[in-house]
């Protein structure tokens, strides 16, 4: 019922009998005082109107804005960062979990797996997404976020997707190198670079599409006790847990790869010095070839599939804007292995 409403009914309900009051009474002290409290009764029932009014009033989200950052960053010190998620897994108590169903953790793998390898590992926890990339020698490819609440089964479909859609990236950077006029420097150093997108693509595409062993963290939920035990098992790295989360859609998980050993920076690729590029932004400039802002990623992020990553030259204009991942081993790091078949 609108405030506008209430107050009329009010005004049909109380003032005929105050009225009728007012007519018996015969004495100007009488009627000074029925008045009186006819006021204050009035005068109440208006506050507690707009008391009422202002209960209904929606509230909006509180939390609009607020983004929840857990794993590391650019310049982070891995090692660092594991002994602090142990420190906190050790110490986070059992009425930590407001929920029913447990705390968010961030699990990360000591190496990167096949999907038919992650229901052993993280058992019967359930899954919110996982983590993949795939691992070429010398080269920086993009990090994706696959849905993932039955395993293996979702994954394998999400990379099926994330497959088909590397194979139009490379189709696509493939008629890019094909348009580009002229046989001079710039003309072939950019011609090189596209045909080095298309050349990433397509064994991003091979590989997802066999079921690679491309997996390295996932995003669980589970109670205390159970994290800890997790985390005991060979195959996992960490177990990062994350009570302050309660929204999904606003956290950026950035976990660690398996071969980021002492600190999260670039790598150093052995492609092309620059990437071109990607399918859906605007061709770079000939003359000289500027560097995209998605130097190492291979494509555009597929919408609900996967997660983008940020890139080196434009990670520190970005640093809050979720979501991303470095994707740099360290230099220091043996090559990781070359992506295989489940």
């Amino acid at each position: 019922m609108r405030a506008g409403n209430l107050l009329r009914q009010l005004d049909q309900r109380l003032l005929p009998p105050l009225t009728r009051a007012v007519a018996r009474l015969g004495d100007r002290s009488a009627r000074s005082g029925v008045l009186t409290w006819a006021a204050a009764l009035s005068a109440a029932a208006v506050l507690g109107t707009a008391l009422w009014a202002a209960d209904e009033t929606p509230v909006g989200d509180r939390t609009v804005g607020e983004v929840t950052r857990v794993g590391v960053s650019d310049g982070d010190s891995v090692p660092g960062y594991l002994r602090s998620a142990a420190a906190d897994l050790a110490a986070l108590s059992e009425s930590t979990a407001a929920a029913e169903d447990g705390t968010y953790a961030l699990v990360t793998l000591v190496a990167y797996l096949p999907p038919q390898r992650l229901a052993t590992v993280l058992g019967d926890v359930p899954v919110s997404a996982v983590f993949g990339r795939v691992p070429l020698p010398g080269r920086q490819t993009e990090i994706v976020r696959i849905p993932a609440l039955r395993l293996p089964d979702d994954v394998v479909a999400g990379m099926d997707q994330v497959a088909a859609r590397k194979d139009t990236e490379a189709a696509d950077y493939r008629a890019r190198a094909a348009a580009v006029d002229g046989e001079g420097v710039d003309q072939q150093e950019l011609r090189a670079r596209y045909a080095s997108g298309a050349e990433v693509a397509t064994a991003e595409a091979a590989a997802y599409r066999t079921g690679c062993a491309c997996v390295y963290a996932a995003v669980v939920r589970a109670a205390p006790v159970v994290l800890r035990v997790m985390a005991a098992r060979p195959d996992v790295r960490a177990v990062d847990p994350a009570p302050e989360v309660y929204r999904l859609d606003r956290t950026v998980f950035l976990p660690p790869l398996p071969e980021q050993r002492d600190v999260v920076r670039p790598p150093a690729d052995t492609g092309p010095s620059a990437e071109p590029t990607p399918p859906g932004r605007s061709e770079p400039a000939p003359d000289p070839p500027a560097p995209s802002a998605s130097m190492g990623e291979s494509s555009e992020p597929a919408p609900v599939v996967t997660t983008p990553l940020p890139t080196p030259a434009s990670a520190e204009a970005t640093e809050t804007a979720p979501p991303g991942v470095t994707t740099s081993p360290d230099t220091t790091a043996v090559d990781p292995p070359t992506p295989t078949s489940s």
